[in-house]
């Protein structure tokens, strides 16, 4: 018997950040958006716990106990007292290192997946506690549809979208490091007065009603300007795809992948083409949100 867990990357639409904490984290405002790129994570009974992998830039992804998938396994195991003896494999579609919570998709699908296979009846709350032990983002990856996550991104609160948005990725020529970014988010503040992380009423407003101009129109990132200090070739990403007709253009995330909100489907198919053609990107992938999180297929 094996149980497959299909999850999705996220963009940030929203993401606040507030200063450093004594903890080293920072508080957030983070509004989530799940789209429909998906790693899926198969789980099936083994001698002991391995992981494998396949896809694209798999070199990148770890195959020890340091993997969140693997991480999530012996999290929900030494809760139910469970040998943790699984084959977890993880078919990648989700960018690596590209600040669309891959790594957290791949924890969130692996604690499902192994919730399943054990039988282990965990609530959804005990299962989201566990989520937010093993990272910021890895409780949203088991939700999706739309959500602001506060305190450092963990705590969500479910967010009504009144339609589909219309997003191309394009997927930079390497990784960045999300603690990195964070590292220099916190240089180039240094000596300036940090506000206290706010969700945009305007956005949550634009979500709810589906409103793809307003949305454009109030999605930010904080951590922009840190990625372009780490990573200063986006910039020129940015602008192919602004060039390109696309109504917002922003890093997702701690990036480096760029994303751009796109009117409707035309749309779409132009801004892809443009950043095909520019030479800025090593690839690129269209994709709607919201979409469904963590589920058992």
């Amino acid at each position: 018997m094996s149980v497959t867990v299909r999850v999705p990357a996220k963009v940030n639409v929203q993401l606040a950040v507030g200063a450093a904490r004594p903890d080293g984290f920072h508080d957030l405002a983070n509004v989530f958006l799940a789209v429909g790129l998906y790693d899926e994570v198969t789980v099936t009974p083994a001698r002991e716990l391995r992981v494998t992998c396949e896809g694209p830039d798999v070199d990148q992804v770890p195959l020890d106990r340091t993997n969140l998938a693997a991480r999530a396994a012996l999290a929900l195991a030494e809760r139910r007292g469970i040998d943790p003896a699984v084959h977890i494999h993880i078919a990648k579609d989700i960018p690596v290192a590209g600040g669309m919570a891959g790594g957290s998709a791949d924890g969130a699908g692996a604690l499902l997946a192994c919730d399943t296979l054990w039988n282990a009846g965990v609530s959804r709350a005990e299962l989201l506690a566990i989520c937010a032990d093993l990272g910021s983002d890895v409780p949203f990856s088991l939700v999706g549809g739309a959500a602001l996550g506060t305190g450092r991104g963990e705590k969500l609160t479910s967010l009504d979208v009144g339609g589909t948005f219309h997003w191309v990725f394009a997927m930079a020529e390497r990784g960045l490091s999300t603690p990195a970014v964070f590292r220099e988010f916190d240089r180039l503040a240094q000596g300036r007065e940090i506000p206290e992380p706010v969700a945009s009423a305007e956005l949550l407003e634009a979500l709810a009603k589906g409103d793809v101009e307003a949305l454009a129109a109030s999605v930010s990132n904080d951590l922009q300007p840190a990625a372009l200090s780490l990573f200063p070739e986006l910039a020129d990403t940015l602008e192919a795809g602004r060039g390109a007709g696309a109504l917002a253009t922003l890093v997702s995330g701690s990036g480096p992948t760029t994303a751009f909100l796109a009117r409707d489907v035309a749309a779409v198919e132009k801004v892809a083409q443009a950043l095909r053609a520019s030479g800025t990107c090593r690839a690129v992938r269209t994709a709607v949100g919201p979409v469904a999180g963590a589920t058992v297929l």
